[in-house]
Formats: structure tokens, sequence, C-alpha cells
């Protein structure tokens, strides 16, 4: 369970949440973090939260798809005694973000106000500098360029981070999964479940899941051997290939292989190997019912005792307490 909100509440308080929305928000990341709060207001049957639109300067936000969200306060009215403010922005966020904003979103961190970035609502509180120190994420096409532009704030790529008292996905559904975790956490994992029920999903996904980031994307600018040589290892999970017969496909020594999975990726290609076929263990082990030994058999580890020493190294779990979280 990744670092939850630490503010003392009772189990019957009603939080107060915000909803700033700046022009070109998604509306589909924006109800992601929105409707799970209101389906446990309806399933508790009972106010949990209180939820507040805001906009820049009030009235009316235009989003990306250019239907617009109405009744809205303008941010300058913000209520001081928030619990929680999202932010719902465009992703990637103008160049330009006003002043008056970015100041209170200073001042809310400050005063301990919840803060949930929702799209490039991270880059915002980040431009505020209430991520500096913390873990955060964001859509995955924004990495490089939040990494340049934000060397204080822990990146990562996973689905989504909760860090204490700051939220980020990647956007769209993700702001789902997110705010589930978040409800779990404050009204226990029944409640949670009721709403991905009411939502016909199959399950919550975890934080540390990764983004499904395009493999060409997560290799950038590599050299084409190395991405056909990543393309091998995915497409042939089950009966790995060894270094030799890789580079044997790809028509160079395997010592030029080595090198340019050392140079680009920091890993021999082994090890880069390994990892991809853990990951999908993982996804197996958290989405089907197939038993261990078959899921062992599948990522192409040679008996059940190999595979569950594997991945108790790379988890610190093994495949049966990753079942049992």
């Amino acid at each position: 369970m990744p670092d939850t909100p630490t503010a003392n509440f009772s189990m019957s308080a009603i939080r107060r949440v915000g909803v700033l929305s700046l022009p070109g928000f998604s509306l589909l990341a924006q109800a992601c973090a929105l409707e799970p709060l209101i389906m446990a207001n309806q399933l508790a049957g009972r106010r949990l939260y209180r939820v507040q639109a805001y906009s820049s300067g009030g009235g009316e936000t235009p989003s990306l798809a250019e239907l617009s969200l109405a009744a809205a306060k303008p941010f300058s009215d913000v209520a001081a005694e928030l619990d929680m403010l999202v932010v719902c922005a465009p992703a990637p966020l103008s160049a330009h973000a006003d002043d008056a904003i970015v100041h209170r979103l200073r001042v809310l961190g400050r005063n301990g106000v919840t803060l949930v970035g929702v799209g490039g609502g991270t880059e915002l509180l980040a431009r505020a500098g209430v991520l500096d120190g913390y873990r955060a994420t964001l859509p995955w096409q924004r990495f490089a360029a939040f990494t340049r532009d934000f060397p204080r704030v822990r990146l990562s790529q996973q689905l989504f981070e909760i860090d204490r008292d700051r939220l980020t996905c990647g956007g769209g559904t993700a702001a789902m999964d997110m705010m589930m975790t978040l409800i779990a956490s404050h009204h226990g994992s029944e409640l949670a479940e009721s709403v991905s029920e009411h939502f016909v999903l199959e399950r919550i996904r975890m934080a540390d899941e990764p983004q499904q980031v395009p493999l060409r994307a997560r290799l950038g600018h590599a050299p084409a051997p190395l991405v056909d040589a990543v393309m091998l290892m995915e497409a042939n999970i089950e009966e790995p290939l060894t270094t030799h017969e890789l580079a044997e496909h790809l028509g160079i020594s395997r010592r030029q292989l080595e090198r340019l999975f050392k140079k680009y990726l920091q890993a021999v290609p082994g090890r880069y190997y390994l990892d991809l076929r853990l990951q999908e263990a993982r996804r197996l082990l958290r989405d089907s019912d197939l038993p261990a030994g078959e899921i062992a058999m599948k990522t192409g580890f040679s008996s059940p005792a190999h595979f569950s020493t594997a991945y108790r190294n790379h988890f610190g779990v093994t495949p049966r307490e990753e079942r049992l979280h």
C-alpha cells in the first residue's frame, strides 16, 4: 500500500474536496478522479466527500473536447479549510502559469491541504514547488521534459503515486485507480471494492504497476538493433532466447549487443530479459487465476522453485505472497 495522507479524521468526518480545472483539461481524467468520490457517497449512504469546482477566473472552463464545465467558483475564492484539492490541467501545460494560482497552491501546500495532480496538474504543482522532494508521476509523454524542468521532484513511471499528502497519476483512467486506493485508505477496502464493482472494473490497479509506455518511446533515439532486440524479447517470454541467439537474429555480435544494452538501458541483456519476464509473471499473478506453476512455465522458468526464488529476489515477496496482497 502506498503512503497515504495522514490528516486526522474520524470515520464520520466529511472531507472537503476542491477541483481546479484549467482550460484544455481532460473530461475523462477529471471524471475518473471525481466519480469514485461521488459514488462512495452514494454507496455509503451518507456524504463522505463534499466537492466544489473552481476555475481560474470563475465561470465556465472549456475542456479539450470543447465542452465546458460550468458553475465553478473563481480560484481566488478557494476555501482555506479545504482538505484536498484536485488540479486537472492539460498535458503539456501552457508555458505560462498564472502567478496567482501558483501562489495559492503554495499557500495550500503549506497549510497541509492534500494536493492531487491529474494530467498536466502534476506540472502545475511542480511549478508551485509543492512536489519538491516528493515521489510523483504524470503522463508518460511528459517524462523527459518534466525530468529536465523539475529535477527536485522524484519522478517515477508508475501508474500513480501517493506520497504523504501529494497524489499524482499518469492521467486518464489511472486517476480512478488512484482515487479508489485513497477511498480504501479513508474508509476501508470494502467500500473501495464496491465502487470498483459499480464501474464494472475487474480490479483496482495498484500504484506500482508501470504506465504502458510504447517501446519506441521508452527507448527514445536508441539504435534500431536495440529496439529490435527488446521486441524479440517481448515476443519470446515463454521460451526465452539466449543472448547469443538474439545477436544472431539481429546480425550483430554478442559483444555489440551487450554494449548497446549497457549504454542505453544500463543493464546486461540477460538481466533486462529476466525483468521483462518477471513483470509479465506479476501481471498474470494479479490478473488471472492461473496456478503459479503454470505462470512459471508461461514466463520461461524451468521450475516453480526457480520461479519463486527469482520472483522473491526481484520483488521482495514470493508468488504466493503476491496473490495474498
